[in-house]
């Protein structure tokens, strides 16, 4: 182990504490993507944590997220050439109130708490990552760390500017959950449709020939729309939700649901459009709208992310650990740097189980080596 290596693996376990109290504070603000309020209250506490814990930034910008949660982009110098962006999103899938009923709990070798897996202690570990390098005086490149509100419902109001800030930056760091303490370098792309089906509504015992259900004509799409998944080529579907009708006595005039797409094969996208787009049934009476589209495309490696790849190896080597990549069918802000090309590593944040779950936990004594790996790697990037 070199000596930056070592220093970094020691401070990294005296920090535990700190790092687990610092995790506390950020789950108990609670942050649901679909509250403003609480996502506003959220990110000011953040923002004053951040400043407690690394000073005032060299810049700072809040971008106005509108009905989404507000985007914080903060640059912190560093004390050598280039900068790395790190990526983490500070909204949860959790509504206000659920801390009341479930509050953050450490159990034995493991923390429950709402978010706290996805991804608040990720947050923590990049922030404690970049502290490291500073108490120890290990060279490193400007760290850009970008925090977004909206990644847990599709990244509609961030995707602009994480975007523009990886085409800046050297390379991207997401700290999203690792797996098992493997990292992320390869995910499926997501496409979100809603299938409509309007028909004729008519009593249903008194003049069932004058209407057309739309709920019989969905139950009719349904298959057609599960056929077009091609497990073999990593294309999976699930219709999620069905919801349709007013009444057991009335025919149908309106039925919907819901769709989930995952593809890993770029040109799977046209296929599965031209299939949803084809759907019909045989009543001329009923009529079929496809709605929503491609939220994120597949993240596949491209040569400059496996360089990256290949880099956090080496950094791992230097930590007396061997670093392993994964695949994973769950979508996150990471697929857009990989779609355009720029360097980008997932998975690089806490190691636990049950995101989006009430299982959801982190196992905090995978932490300090979480931290170690981000730290030296942010570090080497300077290198490149």
């Amino acid at each position: 182990m070199d000596s930056d290596a070592a220093a970094l693996a020691e401070r990294a376990e005296t920090a535990l504490p700190d790092v687990l109290a610092d995790l506390r504070r950020l789950v108990e603000t609670e942050t649901p993507s679909h509250d403003k309020q609480a996502l506003n209250a959220g990110l000011v506490d953040l923002e004053t944590w951040l400043a407690e814990r690394l000073g005032e930034p060299g810049s700072r910008q809040r971008h106005d997220g509108g009905s989404y949660g507000d985007i914080l982009d903060t640059t912190f110098p560093g004390t050598a050439g280039g900068t790395v962006l790190l990526l983490c999103h500070y909204d949860t899938v959790w509504p206000v109130g659920t801390l009341a009923e479930w509050p953050f709990t450490i159990e034995d070798d493991r923390i429950t708490a709402p978010g706290c897996l996805d991804m608040k202690l990720g947050i923590v570990h990049g922030v404690w990552a970049l502290r490291l390098l500073r108490e120890l005086e290990i060279p490193h490149p400007a760290v850009r760390l970008l925090c977004t509100g909206d990644e847990e419902i599709g990244s509609h109001a961030s995707r602009e500017f994480i975007e523009r800030a990886c085409r800046a930056s050297d390379a991207t760091l997401v700290l999203e959950p690792s797996r098992a303490g493997k990292v992320k370098v390869r995910r499926k792309g997501l496409g979100l449709f809603d299938l409509v089906v309007r028909g004729v509504e008519s009593h249903a015992g008194l003049d069932p020939d004058a209407g057309a259900s739309a709920v019989h004509a969905l139950a009719e799409l349904i298959p057609a729309v599960t056929a077009l998944a091609e497990p073999g080529r990593g294309t999976t579907i699930n219709v999620g939700t069905i919801t349709g009708g007013t009444g057991r006595n009335v025919v149908a005039g309106r039925a919907s649901c819901e769709i989930d797409v995952r593809v890993q094969d770029p040109a799977e996208m046209p296929r599965i459009d031209a299939g949803l787009a084809a759907l019909a049934v045989s009543d001329e009476r009923i009529g079929v709208e496809l709605q929503g589209g491609w939220n994120r495309p597949p993240m596949n490696p491209n040569p400059a992310s496996e360089r990256l790849f290949e880099l956090a190896r080496a950094t791992a080597d230097d930590l007396g650990r061997t670093l392993e990549g994964t695949s994973v069918g769950g979508v996150s802000d990471a697929n857009f740097v990989s779609a355009l090309d720029f360097p980008v590593l997932d998975g690089l944040g806490a190691v636990g189980a049950g995101p989006h779950s009430r299982d959801e936990h982190v196992l905090p004594g995978e932490s300090p080596a979480q931290i170690a790996l981000l730290a030296h790697l942010i570090g080497r990037l300077h290198e490149r």
